[in-house]
């Protein structure tokens, strides 16, 4: 039998507890469907797919490796995975039964949709319920950044404060700046209406069409990079992963920016190079950062850790307790759906739906 990470058989069995000699609760549990979770997620997903499925589960707080990973998908007709799974060929030769794969996440960089479509395997992610979540993280970081929030509370927990003083820890304002989003999707549009109570312009590059939402609410302007770049006092980036995102924040990118720009991103780490923020942020080009994820995560740049005016969180975006399981539910109700030939809510190949 295939050993999991502590030498029991791999994952473990979430659902009632039946008797053993009992043939017909045995034999139910045999006509259920094999899914797979490759980490733990919140319980009511867990408790959805019980009702249908055989449940396993990797329960280490760590992903797995990737020998791990194959060994425990070869069985499953359904798998719930992260953004630490990458979901190759590889993963679908060694998921030889898999009738659909649910990522819990919405970025999806970690999955080769076009090799899911060749297989005709359905795969999704779970957009929507996690949008306000990411774009209240994203104002946090700024005002974080912008009122020196970190450094001060952690000058304050020295014990070195003397006591008020007129020209202490001056920060930047925020009402009033113009703001910038790089990726008007769901989340950098309900990141910027939410700048309506402070009165900041709002300019905007990416998407394929304008963001009306946001010209109408807020009279946005869709710009060019450069001028994003120029003109914003401080820049969120909401930009999906993609060959040309990637690195698009880097020194030259930097030097366009103004001394006094704050950037913020909650999107995905390797659209900024870090260590030529780092230089950045260390010779005063920018004024400073708000970073929820990381070009080589978990790892992150040196030097970084070390600054000032950078605030890191470790990839919190989605992390509140209703956002959290409302990811767990879709995921469980797209896989569902897959594993029984019907459409999921959120599907990114529905092409191969019909052909299966």
């Amino acid at each position: 039998m295939r050993q999991g990470l502590h030498g029991r058989p791999a994952g473990i069995i979430l659902g009632p507890q039946t008797n053993p000699d009992c043939k017909t609760d045995r034999e139910a549990r045999m006509t259920k469907p094999k899914v797979y979770v490759t980490r733990m997620i919140p319980e009511p997903g867990l408790l959805l797919l019980r009702e249908h499925c055989q449940v396993a589960v990797n329960d280490q707080d760590r992903p797995l490796t990737r020998a791990e990973l194959l060994a425990n998908v070869n069985d499953a007709e359904g798998v719930i995975g992260q953004l630490t799974d990458k979901i190759d060929a590889g993963f679908f030769e060694a998921a030889a039964r898999l009738k659909g794969y649910a990522n819990y996440a919405v970025g999806f960089d970690n999955i080769d949709v076009p090799e899911a479509s060749r297989r005709g395997i359905p795969v999704s992610n779970t957009p929507d319920v996690l949008t306000q979540a990411t774009a209240e993280l994203a104002w946090a970081l700024l005002f974080a950044v912008a009122r020196r929030v970190v450094e001060t509370d952690a000058f304050l927990r020295s014990g070195a404060w003397p006591g008020w003083g007129p020209l202490q820890f001056l920060g930047l304002d925020v009402s009033g700046k113009t703001l910038g989003i790089l990726g008007p999707g769901r989340i950098g549009q309900a990141m910027a209406l939410m700048s309506k109570g402070f009165g900041m312009p709002v300019i905007y590059h990416g998407g394929s069409k304008p963001a009306l939402s946001i010209e109408k609410e807020l009279g946005a302007r869709r710009v060019d990079c450069d001028t994003l770049l120029a003109e914003s006092d401080f820049i969120s980036i909401h930009a999906p992963l993609t060959p040309q995102s990637r690195g698009l924040f880097n020194a030259a990118a930097f030097a366009k920016m103004k001394p006094s720009a704050v950037i913020v991103n909650t999107a995905r780490g390797p659209i900024i190079d870090e260590n030529a923020l780092v230089a950045a942020l260390r010779n005063k080009t920018i004024a400073g950062a708000g970073l929820d994820v990381f070009e080589f995560e978990p790892k992150i740049a040196e030097g970084l850790n070390t600054l000032p005016n950078a605030v890191i969180t470790p990839h919190i975006g989605s992390a509140t307790r209703s956002t959290r399981e409302n990811m767990a539910l879709l995921a469980a109700r797209n896989l569902l759906a897959m594993m029984a030939g019907a459409t999921p809510p959120t599907c990114l190949n529905p092409q191969v739906l019909g052909k299966r």
